[in-house]
């Protein structure tokens, strides 16, 4: 008898497929069985490389007998019409973050799965990432007391990737509070297993070019009596890798001279054409184990008995006079957490934890962010959730 595989059918074969495209090839417990994309070169490199078909549209995928998952690796303003497009046919779904666009979209995501009975994740994410899933054991735990305070830092050149004119429009869901403050929300949720209470943020648009939110910086308060900040900027000056023994994102090692590429590239080419080349599709090199765990910048939980700073190589614990690492061995397959939450959902029967209603909380936080930044004043982010 075969092993017990999980049956994914992904829905988008753009950038977000191609961060998770190593972890469908090289983890056994996965299998791509189906892909929709509009794109025909995305379609066919799917069926060179997976052997499985591809179609035009997201219906195919999830009404195939096939698939027994759906990935939704589509733009966000496209989540809540696949999630219960999936749903409909009795699909478990795995959703990218964002989740949706808006908090009515998310519920209408959550209300769909919890009709049909059927499991609704979101992810992946950085709070999957295997340091920061010991900190909030050792968090749970009580092993160093209650957490009291979490500093979040990530410098970045996101805004000067190449873009769709949507990712460059707030309104569309586009900026990096929708996007790159997901995953600080979502470690912070991790980490602390509190919901946010309230939130004064501001965010900054800085170049008429790009015009939409580029950084930002915002105090939370947790409904748990923990307080957080989280920075960040896209703006592609200062790399905050430097802080991690420049290790990528991805955890690949990185060149600390390739400053300033991510702009030197948006004037050789149109926008669009080079968007295309970081698709799927285009050229993409071997699947690779990585080098090192994934993260997202600088991290420090401070609890009341020691600060736990999550790294590339696992987790760096100061107490007292007394500082140590707990070292994580870099994963064989990239983002093996995932796979596990889905597995635990799907084939144990286990809720998620990052379910429909952690994916609604974290956007409502992004939601209450630009409206601190709006408004000028401190915004509860139940009241964002009540109004929206």
């Amino acid at each position: 008898m075969s092993a017990r595989v999980l049956r994914f059918g992904v829905v988008g074969l753009s950038r977000a497929f191609v961060l998770m495209r190593a972890t469908f090839l090289l983890d056994p417990r996965c299998r791509l069985v189906a892909a929709a994309d509009p794109r025909p070169d995305a379609r066919a490199a799917f069926e060179a490389e997976f052997g499985a078909a591809a179609f035009a549209e997201a219906e195919s995928v999830c009404a195939s007998p096939d698939v027994e998952v759906v990935y939704v690796a589509s733009p966000q303003q496209f989540h809540a019409d696949h999630v219960e497009l999936a749903a409909a046919h009795g699909k478990h779904v795995l959703v990218e973050k964002p989740m949706a666009t808006t908090l009515a979209e998310c519920r209408r995501m959550v209300a769909a799965a919890e009709a049909a009975g059927v499991q609704l994740i979101v992810g992946p994410s950085h709070s999957y990432d295997p340091p920061v899933e010991l900190a909030a054991e050792l968090v749970a735990a009580g092993e160093y007391g209650p957490l009291q305070m979490v500093t979040a830092l990530n410098y970045t050149d996101f805004l000067y990737r190449p873009r769709r004119p949507e990712e460059l429009d707030t309104a569309a869901g586009g900026g990096v509070v929708f996007s790159q403050a997901a995953h600080q929300i979502d470690v912070l949720l991790r980490l602390s297993g509190s919901p946010v209470r309230t939130v004064r943020a501001q965010a900054g648009v800085w170049d008429e070019a790009r015009p939409t939110e580029g950084a930002y910086q915002a105090f939370l308060t947790l409904e748990s009596g923990a307080t957080a900040t989280m920075s960040y900027s896209g703006y592609g000056r200062y790399d905050s890798d430097a802080l991690m023994d420049w290790m990528g994102e991805t955890g690949m090692r990185k060149d600390p001279n390739s400053y300033g590429a991510a702009r030197a590239r948006l004037g050789e080419k149109p926008e669009a054409q080079l968007k295309a080349e970081r698709a799927y599709g285009g050229k993409l090199p071997p699947p690779a184990a990585p080098q090192a765990h994934e993260h997202f910048g600088f991290l420090l939980a401070s609890c009341r008995d020691a600060d736990l700073r999550p790294t590339p190589t696992g987790l760096e614990i100061c107490e007292g006079g007394r500082r140590r690492t707990l070292e994580a061995p870099a994963p064989q397959v990239p983002r093996p957490r995932v796979v596990d939450e889905v597995w635990g959902a799907v084939v144990e029967g286990r809720p998620p934890l990052r379910s429909g209603a952690w994916g609604l909380h974290v956007l409502a936080v992004c939601h209450a962010m630009l409206a601190s930044s709006r408004l000028g004043r401190e915004v509860s982010v139940a009241e964002v959730s009540e109004r929206a």
